[in-house]
């Protein structure tokens, strides 16, 4: 399968609405796809990259095999439960925690909140893409998954590292994940992350050219009424190498309730017989009028048999 891949260049030219038909088949159809000409700085990212694999080696590498996730691995194989993972999560907004972290170097800390100020920009920009292809106002998305101090974004930090026995563990179990838009900077060598699509398992190849990895997640499905669904995906343990994973979530914050777009749902609690009569008059013209008039005489607590 090819995975798609939309290119932010061509969004400004001709090719506008082709991309925006790609991002809506990619959301509709996959619930991930690449990005590239993002508009990120590629130097910075190759620099969150190994200043994070260097972090891993010099500090958490030893304790992740000294664990007892590796010590269950090489004693027991029981594995079913847990995953073969070292990772932690930095939050940035509203209340960030990035300086708390132990040993984080300044340097890196520097060097992140760099990146998190130009991705934020990206997701922002991806939030109002899908607004705009399901009929929705541009800033929607960012107005549902506000609080009083906007959106929550947070990045999971992992390393899958290099596993004696990866037929017995999985990297990390299948899942969806809970939030809005998750975008990946991943490791350009070392394979692992699967997505399920079509009753089949898709092997998500190393990001080449510091392209980002895009998914949706659980509340995307909610908002957009079950049209961009998010999509089960899991990591598997490598033998021959160690995977760098740093994923952002642009999610809704705590407080944000979150539905359904009003605009995106379907007309309910309506009696047939007046969805009957309007079709009568409108049989040969497109359903999306029919389904809107029968929202707003629900909405109004009216029958299409009181108007006579």
């Amino acid at each position: 399968m090819e995975i798609p891949v939309i290119d932010f260049n061509e969004l400004n030219g001709e090719n506008r609405s082709k991309t925006m038909a790609l991002l809506h088949q990619a959301c509709e159809k996959w619930g991930f796809f690449h990005i590239r000409n993002h508009g990120i700085d590629k130097k910075l990212m190759d620099k969150v990259k190994n200043s994070i694999n260097t972090y891993y080696e010099e500090n958490l590498k030893k304790s992740f095999y000294d664990s007892e996730t590796a010590k269950r691995l090489r004693n027991t194989g029981n594995t079913s439960d847990i995953d073969w993972e070292s990772s932690f999560f930095i939050r940035h907004h509203p209340v960030p925690n990035i300086k708390e972290i132990t040993n984080l170097p300044k340097d890196l800390c520097t060097t992140m909140d760099e990146y998190i100020v130009q991705l934020i920009k990206v997701a922002e920009k991806l939030s109002e893409l899908i607004c705009e292809n399901v009929a929705l106002e541009k800033d929607y998305i960012k107005k549902a998954f506000s609080g009083s101090e906007g959106p929550c974004v947070g990045t999971k930090v992992a390393k899958y590292p290099q596993c004696p026995n990866p037929e017995l563990v999985k990297g990390l179990r299948e899942h969806t994940d809970a939030g809005g838009i998750i975008l990946l900077l991943q490791d350009d060598q070392v394979p692992g992350l699967e997505f399920f699509k079509d009753g089949e398992w898709v092997a998500i190849p190393p990001s080449k050219n510091n392209t980002i990895f895009v998914n949706t997640g659980d509340q995307i499905e909610v908002l957009t009424n079950g049209r961009y669904r998010s999509t089960l995906h899991r990591v598997m343990a490598d033998k021959d190498g160690s995977r760098l994973s740093i994923a952002t979530f642009y999610n809704p914050a705590g407080e944000a309730v979150i539905s359904p777009a009003p605009k995106l749902l379907y007309p309910n609690h309506y009696p047939f017989q007046d969805y009957l009569k309007l079709y009568a008059t409108t049989k040969f013209s497109d359903k999306g009028p029919r389904f809107q008039s029968m929202k707003q005489i629900n909405n109004g607590h009216h029958s299409l048999l009181d108007q006579k």
